[in-house]
């Protein structure tokens, strides 16, 4: 499935969150949403998820305009920092995902992450990393086109970030399309096929490592982090 925000503005009051933003989202590929913390990431996954209104724009897929309700069916958003269902386990919460939503089995996706020791601890006991590793199994085995993942690698430390990383990658190998907000530059560097920049609500370029570097008119450039300085 093809996605395209096309202008797309959000205001709270007389703050602009967002301004004309517009990008693709190739179906299969790992697309990385980058930008420091008030860029307006954020708003711009609540806004395709249909949890926020906003002023002017079109969210489409496959070249049809769908509405926030509508898109329920086809994309799942995981939030930053939540902890749902504190005291129910990590296996409650996968049986329920996939009880709900219709998915698949969690195992592979629970050894992948290492969460078999977890399994039976009630989620509000786990730490930062460990909550962060088991919403994102949730996400996983939840069955939408799209899935929105708001910070995958937060508070995770280098090797779980590439244990998370490799994950990914890997489900998207399987058929999903997957857009990541990250602002750790260099975790989205290790991940992402292709990239959005945006800054203060707006989208400074998109492209591949490759198309950045041509458009900052700086071809042996391969570090993402300074082709964003350049193009931001």
């Amino acid at each position: 499935m093809h996605w395209a925000v096309d202008r797309l503005t959000k205001t709270y009051g007389r703050i602009t969150a967002l301004t004309d933003v517009s990008f693709t989202v190739e179906p299969g590929e790992v697309l990385g949403l980058i930008g420091p913390n008030g860029a307006g990431k954020t708003t711009l996954f609540e806004c395709m998820a249909g949890l926020l209104p906003y002023d002017s724009g079109t969210v489409t897929a496959d070249g049809a305009a769908i509405g926030p309700r509508a898109r329920a069916s086809r994309i799942f958003y995981l939030p930053d920092a939540i902890a749902p269902w504190p005291a129910q386990t990590v296996r409650w919460a996968f049986d329920f995902t996939i009880g709900f939503f219709g998915g698949e089995d969690a195992g592979d996706v629970v050894t992948r992450l290492d969460l078999a020791p977890l399994l039976d601890a009630p989620i509000g006991t786990l730490s930062k990393g460990q909550r962060k590793r088991a919403l994102l199994a949730i996400g996983l085995l939840t069955p939408q086109p799209l899935l929105l993942a708001d910070e995958p690698f937060e508070g995770l430390d280098l090797r779980q970030t590439r244990e998370v990383a490799a994950t990914l990658r890997a489900h998207a190998a399987g058929g999903r399309t997957l857009f990541l907000s990250i602002h750790q530059i260099s975790d989205a560097a290790r991940v992402c096929d292709r990239f959005v920049l945006l800054s203060a609500g707006r989208v400074c370029a998109t492209g591949t490592i490759a198309e950045l570097s041509r458009r900052a008119s700086a071809p042996d450039t391969t570090s993402l982090e300074e082709l964003f300085l350049a193009l931001t």
